[in-house]
């Protein structure tokens, strides 16, 4: 399934992360594609109210936090640069979709 809204069709996640030789970029590229699935998975669902779509940033968090050790195998560790260019993602993602959320409520179960 392609990404259908205008605002995150063309939207570079985690450019920022690219675009630094300390992150992996195969590792990079599984945050980006955790960042799209998450995009498609609220279209697919459609949520209406705020603790539906936290339950689908709380779930996409939850496997950014899974890459920790794979990035600490490869140098690299999702540390403070890459703890705002996710937030920044998934802000822009909340709002792209209609949702007026504080950040910390969204990726409330983060380890980064």
């Amino acid at each position: 399934m392609a990404i259908t809204n205008d605002n995150l069709s063309s939207y570079s996640f985690v450019k920022e992360m690219y675009e630094d030789d300390y992150f992996p970029t195969f590792l990079v590229d599984k945050c980006r594609n955790i960042l799209i699935a998450l995009c498609e998975e609220i279209e697919r669902t459609n949520p209406a109210k705020d603790s539906d779509l936290l339950e689908l940033t709380h779930a996409a968090t939850e496997e950014i936090n899974e890459l920790a050790s794979e990035f600490e195998d490869n140098d690299s560790e999702l540390e403070t640069n890459a703890r705002e260019i996710l937030a920044a993602d998934f802000d822009f993602i909340v709002k792209a979709y209609g949702f007026d959320l504080d950040i910390e409520e969204v990726i409330a179960p983060r380890d980064w």
